[in-house]
Parts: C-alpha cells; structure tokens; sequence
C-alpha cells in the first residue's frame, strides 16, 4: 500500500500543493504559475503566463509596498520570507496571502528568475480580525472598570472640606492603581457650635468589598460623632457596627484615627483630642521647626475585637503648629534604594526638614514625595493636614 501512497509525479505535486506557487522573470513576469493559487484568483494560466507580472496580481496598495519595499529587499537579500501582501481575484475579491520569495541563481551566480510561495492567510486574517476585537473590547471594558472605580472612589471622599475659622486645612488622596478601588478615608466636618470633628482611616484590601466598608465607616463616624463626640466613643461605635456587619468567615477591619477639634482661648490656638485604633502615628509639626510623633501606643485594630482598645492623646495647636495625618501607604511605600520601604523614620525626617509649614505647604510637599517615589507607592496614600496660622505672616486660614 506505500506506494500506492506516493505522488503521482513531481508535476502534481507542484501543480496541486497546499500553497501557491509563481515563478517570474527579473522583471517580474510571470513565467510558471501552479494550479493551486489559479484557482484562488481564479485565472486561466494562459491569461498570466507571459502576459502578466506579479505585482498586477496584486491591490493597488500591494503593488505600492512591492515596488517599494518588497521588490527592493529581495533584490539585495536575495531572499525574503513571510511578507504580507493582498492579492486581487478576477472577481475583485480580496485575498490576504504570505509570500516568500528567493532569487534562483545560475552556476556563475547570475540571477535568472525569482521563485515565490504564496500561502492563503485568510484564516490567519480572520483570526488576528477577531483578536483585534476582542482587545479592543477588552480595552473598552477596562475603560469602563477604570471610569466606575474612579467614580466610585470619589463617591468615597468629601466633596470638599469644612472650612473652620482660624484654622488652614489641607488633604489629597494618592491612587495607586486606577484600576482597583482603594480604601483609604477622611473628612473634616462640623459638630456643635464651635467643634469639629475630623478622621482619616484605611480599611484593609482593595475593591468593591474595601469601597463598602469605607463608604460604612465613613457615615458611622460622622453619625457616631453626632451622637457622643467623645473621640473613643466615635471609634468604639464603628469597632462594634463593624464587628455586626462583618462578623463570620469574612471579616473586614480598618485602622483609623478620629480627632476633635475646638478653638483654644483667644490667641488662636486649637485644642485636639485625637483617638487611633491600630493607626499610624500622627505626625506634630511645630512652629519652632521641631516635628515628632503623637504618641498613641496600645490602639488595635477597628473591626477584629469586641473591646478593641482605643489609645487617645489630647494636644494643643499653637500658631505655626502643623498637624499631618497619614495612612500606611506613604511609609510602606518601596524606595528606589534597594526597593527599601520609606519608612516612619524618614517621614520623621522630612517633617523636620519641612517644619514649620502651612497645611497647603505639608500636603504640596508630601504630594512631591509621592510623585518622586512613583511605582513605589504600591498602595492608595492619604494625608489630612491642619494648620493654625501666625498672625504676623501671610498665611490665610481656609481649605486646600
């Protein structure tokens, strides 16, 4: 039976391969031409050979880029392989082809005529057609995730700020993926008559589930703060809904600090009451140029105990003085050095160097700083600052 298995002859082989075959003149005439691509242009072979070159075979913008390119290529290469090209049907069909050409030289290296094989890249056409489509709805899909996250997260964050007599306040949000919700948090809001109430938080992980839990703390806060203004009691509120409506295999939490603010005698300094549940430290910059650490040790985490344990500190705003609250993706951010972490101790460095400044100052600045360590900041970051301005400066208290 193996024999029965051969071609024929070499002649079908070549006249009914798989793929075209055209051999040409120098100057491009067709001189054989196999049945196989006939057939695709539908041609009798005595209407092209002698008759016609190869680029007539092809559209007007194949003869273009064969002339030009192509042909030019070949002639100095003396070979060129996997060009794509359209070639045109008697019918005036469109057939996308591969063709792969060589120059047949004769003993004394003469060229004597090119040789071509023209593969059918109709498939591959389709094909690359359909995944062009897909890419690009892919890509209008991504366009509408990323247009639904960054409404969403503004639907996280106050409009504005409240504007507080004799105080300068400042705040921006760093998004570190436009493609993920992130779960930082802050306001500044009016309480009593001649209180504010201001917070700034980071509830753990990232997207839909993050952005509910964010959107729950932020309207606990500002309703619990209503109800009893006490910073601790602000935080125990939101530890125990939280704890109510995570509780179970699934359990979200957050770190967040809440601070009460009232005016503080007639020089124009403030009074603050600050209460941290697992958060970073806040960051005290004074007038003197001096800047440290608020100390509030102990606090846990919001959302994982019943009795979470809230650390609290009470301080006073002088004129000059600088108050900046942070979430974790500042100092978590990598450096360029080694891919080290910032760190609290050169955000402790930089607050020295930067003491003293306005809150417009501060948060300018830190916007600086993120902007320097770039990819580094691989989670969203927030900054909440408060300024009391000197009256002998041109400082102008108000929102930023």
């Amino acid at each position: 039976m193996f024999p029965s298995m051969l071609e024929d002859s070499l002649d079908d082989l070549y006249d009914n391969a798989p793929c075209g075959y055209v051999s040409t003149l120098l100057d491009g005439h067709i001189a054989k031409i196999n049945a196989t691509l006939l057939g695709w242009l539908g041609y009798e072979r005595g209407d092209l050979v002698g008759r016609r070159t190869f680029s007539d075979l092809l559209t007007v913008g194949g003869r273009l880029y064969h002339e030009t390119h192509f042909a030019p290529l070949l002639r100095m290469k003396g070979e060129i392989s996997g060009i794509a090209l359209e070639m045109q049907a008697v019918d005036g069909t469109r057939l996308p082809v591969l063709v792969t050409s060589i120059v047949k030289r004769g003993s004394d290296g003469q060229p004597l005529l090119i040789r071509s094989t023209v593969f059918d890249a109709r498939d591959r056409r389709a094909y690359e057609q359909e995944l062009l489509r897909a890419r690009q709805e892919s890509e209008r899909e991504r366009a509408r995730l990323r247009q639904l996250a960054t409404t969403l997260q503004t639907t996280l964050l106050p409009p504005t700020l409240a504007n507080v007599p004799g105080l300068d306040v400042a705040a921006h949000y760093h998004i570190a993926s436009i493609d993920e919700v992130g779960g930082d948090f802050y306001d500044l809001f009016p309480l009593a008559a001649g209180t504010w109430g201001l917070f700034l938080g980071d509830v753990c992980g990232k997207g839909a589930a993050a952005a509910a839990v964010t959107s729950l703390a932020r309207y606990t806060l500002r309703a619990a703060a209503v109800y009893d203004p006490d910073p601790a009691a602000v935080l125990s509120n939101l530890n125990t809904v939280l704890l109510h409506e995570y509780h179970g295999a699934e359990p979200r939490f957050c770190t967040v600090v809440f601070g009460l603010l009232t005016p503080d005698g007639e020089e124009g300094g403030f009074r603050i009451t600050l209460a941290s549940g697992g958060h970073p430290p806040a960051l005290l910059m004074r007038a003197d140029g001096s800047a440290d650490y608020l100390p509030t040790p102990g606090g846990q985490l919001i959302g994982v105990l019943p009795d979470a344990d809230i650390a609290t500190t009470t301080l006073r705003l002088d004129a000059g003085d600088t108050l900046l609250l942070h979430t974790d993706g500042l100092t978590e951010a990598h450096t360029a050095v080694r891919g080290d972490r910032y760190g609290d101790e050169a955000l402790l460095a930089f607050g020295r160097a930067l003491a003293p400044a306005t809150a417009r100052q501060t948060v300018s600045a830190v916007r600086d700083l993120l902007d320097t360590l770039g990819s580094g900041v691989d989670d969203d970051a927030a900054v909440l600052a408060v300024h009391v301005p000197r009256p002998d400066r041109d400082e102008q208290p108000g929102r930023g």
